[in-house]
């Protein structure tokens, strides 16, 4: 996918869930008669702005990375006398613990939408039998063997590779025995796996399958080539798609990823590819470029991607329920996201989990360019997951965020009156401390990871 896609399948999955977030306090502010002055989708200069007949304006901003809604506040600007009941701090302290409330409570209304959205359509799966097991790996010690489907993880049911990662994720960072039960495909019988974790660290790189030396099944993946970059070493030495590579340097190659180590073994190093393209053979010379990864391994990279294949129906499999079914898989999927995010972030904070694993605004647009690439279905999900985090995140206790107000407003509900301006300002400072800094975190990591 180009940059400028990516960039507008960023500023669209971020424009609906900052609009939705937004809409909620919206929403609950003109129920309870609060004034809106503006609601704004983006920061900044405004591009396009109009009003309605209640004198609210409505803006689209110029930077896409968040929203505000903007009302009557004596504490901001002087209120005239005849609309001060339509001022936000005249309302009781439930009113604008609801309106503060909204806007998170809505993302994650939002997401279970469309997760049930996604189980009422059917989401179409790939079945987690295992491929290989890795030797020396955690899976090999316990005895898992080639061949079997993933059935259940710690005593959770489980259909899909997504559903295994997710309850492995939930693991990261403990100690104790992991319990897996599978299923052989041929044959039916069923076998059950104990696997002891040590305060289990996860490469970010790798994900939780490969951190237990374990590799899903996969179709066969012959040497063809699929895509090309336009500046890479592979069209410079005229490489096409469709193009099926029958050796390198006069050693056969059988496979993608015998192709793929070849490559990388030799940087700066010419290779002889003999090819065949059309039904006929073409032998080339490429030169794979040098690069050098987090740990300043030097590796070989000539810029071309593999052919798609196709998944036998065997190793697929459709989730599908009835309009009344798919409610509470939702609510129970909803619930198995929030539980993941908060459990996460109490080992991050902790230090089971390291701070590698946030992600920030360059992750997040590469993550929704390749989603709406890989269809509705994909996009729907990680807008669902993207959904939940913004709700969850927002409704932490941290200063600057809603969390932080709700925590305010709860004290005051508590000791009748509110909590001292001095103390505001102070924890205003914090907080806006705190967001930078993981910000700038996030950052880094994104940048990491480039």
């Amino acid at each position: 996918m180009g940059f400028l896609q990516t960039v507008v399948a960023a500023i669209v999955t971020l424009g609906i869930l900052v609009t939705i977030h937004e809409y909620g306090h919206f929403w609950v502010a003109r129920r309870f008669g609060v004034k809106v002055l503006r609601f704004s989708i983006g920061f900044g200069k405004g591009l396009y702005r109009w009003y309605d007949r209640r004198g609210t304006e409505y803006v689209i901003a110029a930077i896409p990375l968040g929203g505000y809604v903007k009302m009557l506040d004596e504490r901001e600007a002087p209120v005239a006398p005849a609309e001060q009941d339509q001022a936000f701090n005249r309302k009781s302290v439930g009113q604008r613990i609801a309106i503060v409330a909204a806007g998170p409570v809505v993302n994650l209304l939002f997401a279970a939408f469309a997760y049930w959205l996604l189980f009422v359509s059917g989401v179409t799966t790939v079945t987690p039998v295992v491929g290989a097991v890795q030797p020396q790996s955690p899976a090999a010690a316990a005895g898992l063997r080639v061949g079997e489907e993933v059935v259940e993880v710690d005593g959770h049911a489980t259909r899909s590779w997504e559903e295994v990662s997710l309850r492995l994720a939930a693991r990261i960072g403990e100690s104790g025995e992991l319990r897996l039960r599978t299923r052989e495909v041929e044959g039916g019988g069923e076998q059950r796996y104990r696997l002891m974790l040590n305060e289990w660290q996860v490469d970010e790189e790798q994900g939780p399958l490969a951190s237990l030396g374990i590799i899903p099944w996969r179709p066969a993946l012959e040497p063809r080539i699929g895509q090309v970059a336009e500046q890479g070493r592979a069209a410079a030495a005229g490489l096409q798609p469709g193009d099926l590579v029958r050796s390198i340097n006069a050693e056969p190659v059988t496979d993608w990823v015998e192709l793929v180590k070849r490559v990388q073994a030799h940087p700066e190093a010419s290779l002889t590819l003999v090819l065949e393209r059309q039904g006929e053979p073409l032998e080339l010379v490429v030169t794979p470029a040098a690069r050098t990864d987090e740990s300043g391994r030097r590796y070989g990279y000539i810029g071309a991607g593999v052919a798609p294949v196709e998944w036998p129906a065997a190793m697929q499999r459709e989730i599908r329920y009835g309009l009344f079914e798919a409610v509470p898989a939702a609510v129970a999927k909803s619930y198995q996201m929030i539980t993941l995010i908060l459990e996460s972030i109490g080992k991050m904070i902790q230090g089971a989990i390291s701070v590698k694993n946030l992600s920030g605004p360059i992750t997040i647009a590469k993550v929704a360019g390749a989603s709406a690439e890989s269809g509705l279905e994909s996009f729907l999900n990680f807008l669902a997951y993207l959904s939940i985090s913004l709700g969850v995140l927002n409704l932490l206790p941290i200063p600057m965020l809603d969390g932080g107000h709700l925590l305010y407003y709860l004290i005051e509900a508590a000791r009748g009156r509110p909590v001292s301006e001095r103390v505001q300002i102070l924890g205003l400072k914090i907080g806006m401390a705190l967001l930078l800094s993981l910000m700038l975190m996030a950052l880094y990591n994104d940048l990491a990871r480039l």
